[in-house]
């Protein structure tokens, strides 16, 4: 039996299929979206004055987790005073657009990058030494309410000794500058290393803060189609072959 006409038929189907880059990949982060922690509460998270612990992640600075809906409302409890710390937004005074929840629909963390800056981390493990890993985050820059003045802020993000910086972003005073995605790649150099994200932010003494959501990172080469995308592609084949053996029958006749 001649199968060309077989391979030319299946070609549609598998050329679909690679365009479509349909993957089933692990992700390595543990929580990337911050739900999961032991206080059900918007508060400080650090090692010295937890009023919430999150789960699968360390934090070593001025660093606080906010629910939906907290950022510009209620705010948080921080260790200054026992204060709450709330962020400029539509509740608070500045119709700057900062939204009740994260691009993922829940808790985000607020990060201060100009007062007691300290990154909050996470031991990856399962890793390969030599393959390229991508890391990806949403952030956004805010402002703390009750202070004034333009702001700048950036993440650094290390993994290992390997590190990337976003840009920096402008922020006017009491402005939101809305969630963006990014994504850095990094090669292993072990099988297990520390991811770290740190704020950095200018003025101090006008809060700058960094928002973060949505970590998860992925080995690029880890490239299993996902069980649908294989039976999408079995189903066209099988259909495909089935199309050419009838039209051989036929022709038979």
């Amino acid at each position: 039996m001649n199968f060309q006409p077989l391979v030319r038929a299946t070609m549609p189907v598998l050329m679909l299929l690679s365009c479509n880059s349909v993957f089933a990949q692990t992700n390595l982060i543990v929580n990337g979206d911050f739900e999961q922690t032991t206080v059900q509460s918007s508060g400080q998270w650090d090692s010295h004055y937890p009023y919430v612990n999150v789960t699968g992640w360390t934090s070593a600075g001025y660093n606080f987790l906010f629910t939906p809906g907290s950022a510009d409302t209620t705010g948080v409890y921080s260790s200054e005073n026992t204060k709450q710390l709330i962020l400029w937004g539509p509740n608070s005074g500045s119709a700057n657009g900062l939204p009740a929840t994260s691009p993922t629909g829940g808790n985000f963390v607020g990060m201060d990058g100009a007062y007691q800056v300290g990154a909050i981390s996470q031991v990856i493990t399962g890793l390969h030494a030599g393959h390229t890993y991508q890391l990806n985050f949403y952030w956004a820059a805010a402002q703390q309410h009750g202070y004034t003045g333009d702001t700048t802020e950036k993440i650094k993000a290390t993994l290992g000794s390997q590190f990337h910086t976003t840009s920096t972003i402008s922020n006017p005073s009491e402005a939101f500058s809305g969630w963006t995605e990014q994504s850095f790649d990094y090669i292993a150099t072990g099988g297990t290393e520390t991811l770290s994200l740190l704020a950095i932010g200018t003025p101090s003494g006008v809060p700058p803060f960094a928002l973060i959501d949505g970590v998860s990172m992925y080995d690029l080469s880890e490239v299993t189609p996902e069980p649908g995308a294989m039976a999408l592609a079995a189903a066209g084949f099988v259909g495909f072959a089935g199309a050419v053996v009838r039209r051989r029958r036929a022709a038979r006749k």
